[in-house]
């Protein structure tokens, strides 16, 4: 399957891929975690074959992308790739080009991205959020991966792949930047379904049960997985899930 490469708003370098019904209205952006190599072609070809439309977005201010990391909220990047397939966009390998007017917009987010998904839940355009792993309060900070120790270890061990500034990261131990459990009574539950493991040591499981009592989202809790990745949603059992969530809008 091919995959494609764009850029929105002149700086969202985004990977992508087409249906074989190019007129289908169904999409899937995927927001990946941080610290992670930009690669999802497995992801995006398996749900590529489901009918939808996908889209990779590098987060502005990392890998390819223009601008500085976590200089805005990530799901503000989301909306933008929103409009952009709305409008034509080429695909960089070759000179198609092409145009999405989506009446179902799903955002898968993992980890880091999690709080992407769910944030952009809150706007119309979306339909539903599927979350693995996802943080949802950077004020319950893990002590064994503190939020200083990790934009040390982006700086010392991606070198320019993250471009961030210091003040732009301390936005997020304040807990009112880029933070769902900031915004518990804009989410709605019936829109996000959240997948996480007891066992998680990067991202711990108590937030995440917490926030999922709050907002009544639909929650799967595992008893073992560690930190989960989207390649879970490959898995028939998963998937199943998914598809049905998805369909019930």
């Amino acid at each position: 399957m091919h995959i494609g490469r764009t850029c929105f708003k002149k700086e969202i370098i985004t990977e992508f891929a087409a249906p074989a019904n190019k007129k289908s209205k169904k999409v899937i952006i995927f927001c990946s975690g941080i610290p992670s190599a930009p690669y999802k072609d497995d992801v995006l070809e398996f749900w590529t074959k489901k009918g939808f439309w996908t889209f990779f977005p590098r987060y502005r201010g990392t890998w390819e992308s223009g601008g500085k990391f976590l200089a805005q909220s990530l799901e503000c990047d989301v909306f933008d790739v929103i409009e952009g397939m709305k409008k034509r966009f080429k695909d960089f390998w070759g000179s198609e080009v092409y145009q999405v007017n989506p009446q179902t917009v799903v955002v898968m987010g993992s980890s880091f991205g999690g709080p992407a998904a769910i944030l952009a839940s809150r706007d119309p355009r979306v339909s539903k959020a599927i979350c693995i792993s996802p943080v949802v309060d950077w004020r319950a900070e893990n002590k064994s991966e503190p939020l200083k120790d990790l934009r040390l270890f982006l700086h010392q061990a991606y070198g320019g792949a993250y471009r961030i500034d210091q003040r732009n990261f301390n936005k997020l131990a304040k807990g009112t930047f880029y933070n769902p459990a900031n915004h518990i009574d804009e989410i709605d539950g019936r829109k996000i379904l959240i997948y996480h493991a007891k066992d998680d040591d990067i991202v711990k499981a108590k937030p995440v049960i917490k926030f999922a009592a709050q907002t009544k989202c639909k929650f799967v809790l595992l008893n073992k997985g560690g930190h989960l990745s989207s390649t879970m949603l490959m898995k028939k059992r998963y998937c199943h899930q998914v598809s049905q969530f998805i369909k019930n809008i």
